[in-house]
């Protein structure tokens, strides 16, 4: 059971997207959010009572940039939000495992997407932890995400690395951070007891960390 993570444009999905290209099982907590927006109505009926009409649409949906807007700029909202869903989303992936697991061909590895894994102290739940990480610079240019307060939420990327299982500087290609996926991917085969043979190099820009 693996963990992604990673702070905001690092390239965390594209990680995700690259495990499950090569054959893992994976889920993003972010999905979940937003499957839990759309549907599920104790969450939808909470967010009404807590900030009313102003956080729907005209069609009855959840709105999420005005959601954004109000927690961003008050931690005392967000933590409000975070501990209506958090746990949610938990029990969520926490299921999903359960349920892979049970089945008759379970997969060997599945990757869980977290992007706030530390800082909830989720980490406790995974056999390992996969950091994705970029310049500042890069992640602003990939998602135009700058002032709006997340960031300093955030634990460190140092930090992360100095905790994590393996680690990568995603700065490069999508290419080169498949390829870094491919050689992660096959160890953690080889660590579920699948015979993978010899496993390839995790590249320049990669690391295993803490092993």
């Amino acid at each position: 059971n693996v963990a992604v993570t990673g702070g905001i444009g690092a390239g965390k999905s594209e990680a995700l997207k690259a495990f499950a290209k090569h054959g893992a099982a994976t889920i993003s907590s972010d999905e979940i959010v937003h499957a839990m927006l759309r549907g599920d109505e104790v969450v939808q009926a909470a967010l009404r009572e807590r900030w009313g009409d102003k956080v729907f649409d005209d069609s009855g949906q959840v709105f999420r940039p005005a959601i954004a807007d109000i927690v961003f700029s008050d931690p005392e909202e967000l933590a409000w939000l975070e501990g209506l869903l958090h746990p949610r989303v938990e029990l969520a992936y926490l299921r999903w495992r359960e349920e892979l697991a049970a089945a008759p061909k379970h997969p060997s590895v599945c990757v869980t997407e977290v992007p706030l894994l530390y800082e909830v102290d989720a980490d406790k739940l995974f056999d390992a932890v996969v950091v994705i990480t970029a310049p500042a610079e890069t992640r602003w240019g990939r998602t135009q995400v700058r002032s709006d307060g997340r960031e300093s939420r955030l634990i460190a990327d140092e930090e992360k690395v100095r905790r994590a299982d393996f680690a990568y500087v995603n700065e490069d290609s999508l290419k080169e951070l498949d390829k870094w996926v491919i050689g992660v991917f096959a160890e953690l085969r080889r660590r579920a007891g699948d015979n993978v043979g010899p496993v390839p190099a995790a590249g320049a820009s990669g690391s295993c960390c803490s092993e």
